[in-house]
């Protein structure tokens, strides 16, 4: 992919009036929605672009499905230049396609790429920009890649989860790049998750700090529900501190927690408040505790149902009897209305975008 340019060019921005699109010769079988695996199935086509310093952005294509082609000396290889988003698109009962709030999605990519110095522009939809200068040396790549992959998921975790608390791993750091979609940020989890799968539990929970502050599960937000004093229910989840990546579910979580017509029967508190292991404990043992909930574009809403720490189960109460995923009350009405907003059942606040 090139683009012709004279010396005194600047250098071609991404521009979509560009777009070529070849079709494969060979289409894939529709595949039974009741086997799709996550992230396991990709669609016949993706697309892609690359940045060169003196051209520019080339035309963008939306081609068969391939593997790339890269010199073994690219950024993305040896230093970890690398971030991604992943978005989905529903399709509702009108028969168009629509995305879930696709603008946090490229603000995120947008603040993630200048994070990480590279040239970036901005259905499981997951677009990467990967860092491709064909060098080696400890600097911001000046060549990239941008490519849009799309693969038919099913739902993540249809069912209550268990996480193991580790201390000997750190997912992320103050001034660090938790807060960014970096591909960085997840390969170093990989053993924790191994060590906690193999301990009979289903995803880490991170903590941090001698306190051991609780900030995500797995690759998801955590939010609580407290029973309070008073009446009503404070949903906390972890401040954005530069080490939670503020994640698309966790702010329509807070929206929705905070519009009093979500939740009439109940006054809802929501807050974005640190809170440790020992918290959580606390909060268990004396029945304050009523769900612990993770969220993220894969899962939505999942329900936490017992957490290890140091040889023990924190207990969580489980709703089994009353949702086949496990969800509580809250739980419950924030995946049902994300899921319909998602699902174009429902319109709210204009998040779901209709693709035409």
């Amino acid at each position: 992919m090139t683009v012709e340019m004279n010396e005194h060019d600047e250098p071609a921005q991404l521009d979509i009036a560009k777009l070529t699109i070849k079709l494969t010769e060979t289409p894939k079988p529709l595949l039974d929605v009741n086997k799709l695996q996550f992230g396991a199935n990709f669609s016949d086509h993706m697309a892609i672009t690359s940045f060169h310093p003196a051209s520019g952005w080339s035309p963008p294509e939306i081609k068969p499905y391939a593997p790339l082609t890269l010199d073994p000396s690219s950024s993305c290889f040896q230093y970890g230049g690398n971030v991604f988003e992943g978005l989905k698109a529903y399709l509702g009962p009108d028969g168009k396609a629509r995305l879930f709030r696709p603008d946090m999605n490229m603000r995120r990519l947008e603040r993630s790429v200048a994070r990480l110095a590279l040239p970036g522009y901005s259905l499981y939809i997951r677009p990467t920009i990967i860092a491709t200068r064909p060098a080696l040396g400890i600097t911001a790549s000046d060549h990239a890649i941008l490519y849009i992959l799309a693969s038919p998921s099913a739902p993540f975790f249809q069912r209550p989860i268990s996480l193991l608390a580790v201390t000997n791993a750190v997912r992320a750091w103050p001034g660090g790049t938790g807060g960014d979609k970096f591909s960085g940020n997840y390969s170093p989890g990989f053993l924790p998750q191994r060590e906690a799968v193999a301990r009979g539990y289903d995803q880490v929970l991170w903590l941090f700090g001698e306190k051991k502050w609780v900030t995500e599960g797995g690759a998801m937000n955590v939010f609580v529900v407290l029973r309070r004093a008073d009446t009503g229910l404070d949903v906390i989840t972890p401040p954005l501190d530069g080490t939670i990546l503020p994640g698309v579910t966790r702010a329509s979580c807070l929206a929705l927690l905070s519009d009093p017509s979500f939740y009439p029967d109940t006054t809802l508190f929501p807050i974005e408040r640190g809170f440790t292991i020992a918290d959580l404990k606390r909060w268990s043992a004396d029945d304050t505790l009523l769900e612990v909930l993770c969220v993220g574009t894969a899962v939505i809403v999942g329900a936490v149902h017992r957490i290890g720490f140091e040889g023990r189960d924190i207990e969580v109460p489980t709703y089994a009897s009353e949702d086949p995923n496990g969800l509580g009350p809250v739980g419950r009405a924030l995946r049902g209305r994300i899921l319909a907003v998602q699902e174009g059942r429902e319109t709210y606040k204009g998040w779901g975008v209709v693709c035409e």
